[in-house]
């Protein structure tokens, strides 16, 4: 029985553990929330496998230009053989034509030794991989964003519950003091009412506040690829960074030689040039060698005895000269050419468009900025007016309608704040992937 109880107690005391240690929250940076997406996130794993998928096209193509070597073997067993009718002296006689076994068996290789349009087919190989590989770099800029914002989100989750929970714990202490002056007939059981009343409305957007920071928490943890299980919380507060995020430069105009789209685009231009040349290639002629060694074997009867291969091989070159094809490589040509000059257009538009993005990014970071140093000073203002509203509550100078307005402008006041810092974060974010931006772990 000793015995019995210790281990139902150590079964007790390991699921308590177990049970505590998943109720403790993993806190996380953002940089290394970014970190952990940038590894295990499907989206990036899929960009990296097309990477590896486009550079095995690339040498399927390089294959082409290396000598291509075959061995082949066949038999052939004549059920009636090939009779012919001839004439010999004024009388025809049928003769039999052929043997009961054929076997033929040999190598065969073949190389190109001039064929420009394969030459260009593995150069233009090459850009698609450049094209792969901004696919796969746009994918993680996106990303980046995401993780910046839903890790925003839920600070601001976060401290608005904070604020909530603040106001909530003001109320219950405001209800407090009327039912204690109602005990000791000071207050009238109206106030208690109201008190206990306005304790009662705040508790739905508590609770909503909690579910949004859940909520939050689960948008982070999908975008990372990790487990729902854990419960993720950042190791800074917006409040921690209003102090230090004044740094992004915002002076000049940054250049939008990163932006993802614009690289894009500048790589479908080469991918499209090089086409054009590939399809003026098309006019030139192509040469061709190939070598051919086999062994034959005529027999009658069984086809495994007395076999006797004979050798014969050879060697030849083919020329290809294209002369007239109806104008299908000329119209072929004057459409990509065509398509080029769609790209040039459109390389146009969206570096007009791209600046212009920019240009309004940057004016959202600087008017936030300035509605955060606002916000922050009537943060100030409201906790010191309801502070010195408290005090006179308490000692019967004011009503329970000037404290609740107090306590109402300074909730609101916090929640602008907050929501300022937020907007700047989120815009600073923005601009880093209109920018292209690839220093992911080094920036707050």
């Amino acid at each position: 029985m000793k015995i019995k109880n210790f281990l139902v107690s150590l079964i007790l005391i390991s699921v308590a553990w177990s049970v505590e240690s998943k109720a403790e929250p993993t806190v996380l940076s953002r940089e290394k929330c970014i970190e952990i997406a940038l590894q295990d996130n499907p989206t990036v794993k899929i960009a990296d496998m097309e990477i590896t998928k486009v550079d095995y096209a690339k040498k399927e193509t390089l294959a082409s230009v290396f000598p291509a070597i075959d061995f082949s073997m066949a038999y052939q067993r004549s059920i009636e053989l090939q009779t012919i009718r001839m004439d010999f002296g004024g009388q025809s006689q049928n003769l039999k034509m052929g043997s009961d076994n054929t076997w033929n068996m040999g190598f065969s290789a073949s190389l190109p030794l001039i064929a420009p349009t394969l030459w260009k087919a593995i150069d233009i190989s090459d850009v698609q991989i450049l094209a792969t590989l901004e696919e796969a770099r746009s994918s993680k800029l996106t990303l980046v964003d995401n993780i910046n914002k839903a890790y925003y989100a839920l600070m601001l989750a976060i401290a608005s519950k904070d604020v909530l929970q603040q106001n909530y714990d003001v109320a219950l202490f405001n209800a407090d003091i009327y039912q204690k002056k109602f005990d000791n007939g000071t207050a009238s059981e109206y106030d208690v009412l109201r008190s206990s009343v306005q304790v009662k409305n705040i508790e739905p957007d508590l609770l909503q506040a909690d579910i949004a920071v859940k909520q939050c928490q689960l948008q982070l943890k999908v975008l990372m690829g990790i487990s729902a299980d854990i419960e993720i919380m950042p190791d800074v507060t917006l409040a921690d960074l209003s102090t230090s995020m004044y740094s992004y430069p915002t002076s000049e105009m940054p250049s939008l030689k990163d932006n993802s789209s614009l690289r894009s685009l500048e790589i479908q231009q080469t991918m499209l040039s090089k086409n054009i040349t590939l399809k003026k290639f098309a006019w030139i002629p192509t040469l061709g060698a190939s070598y051919n060694l086999s062994w034959t074997a005529l027999s009658n009867g069984s086809p495994f005895k007395n076999q006797q291969f004979n050798p014969y091989s050879y060697v030849g070159f083919a020329l290809n000269v294209p002369i007239f094809s109806g104008g299908s490589k000329y119209y072929g040509l004057k459409q990509a050419q065509v398509q080029l000059k769609e790209i040039e257009l459109q390389k146009d538009y969206l570096i007009s468009s791209l600046d212009m993005q920019v240009k309004l990014a940057i004016d959202n970071i600087n008017r936030e900025a300035a509605q955060i140093s606002t916000s922050k000073e009537g943060v100030r203002e409201a906790k010191k007016a309801y502070e010195i509203m408290q005090k006179s509550f308490e000692i019967g100078a004011a009503s329970y309608l000037n404290l609740r307005d107090a306590e109402l402008a300074n909730t609101s006041a916090q929640l602008v704040y907050y929501q300022a810092i937020y907007n700047y974060l989120v815009s600073t974010s923005e601009l880093d992937l209109l920018l292209g931006k690839e220093d992911f772990l080094n920036r707050k």
